[in-house]
């Protein structure tokens, strides 16, 4: 009985460190953390709340994008120094790697 006992609690604790590892490696279908994502949806957000306060672009439809740290910029402006600008917001925010400015000036 005692052997049945401890058997029982050695599953359990196996099951439970099977559990805890299998969390642990929690990752999206793009192969990132959860904390990987979430530090791109704060780049998202604190870039396109940098814009929204900007004089020269808060009028503007810009889409902010970013994965990895690499953030893209898409829609149309108003001129080359409102493309520039947003390029620079972006740049100075922290955990951006990259900017692809593809924003159009009509």
């Amino acid at each position: 009985m005692r052997s049945m006992q401890c058997w029982k609690n050695s599953l359990y604790l196996l099951l439970l460190i099977l559990l805890i590892l299998n969390l642990c490696s929690c990752r999206t279908a793009a192969g990132r953390t959860p904390g990987q994502v979430v530090d791109d949806t704060s780049i998202t957000a604190t870039i396109k709340t940098k814009i929204f306060n900007d004089p020269y672009l808060s009028g503007f439809a810009v889409s902010v994008d970013t994965f990895q740290g690499e953030v893209t910029l898409t829609g149309a402006v108003e001129s080359e120094f409102a493309k520039n600008r947003a390029a620079e917001l972006a740049e100075s925010i922290y955990g951006v790697r990259k900017v692809n400015n593809l924003l159009v000036v009509r």
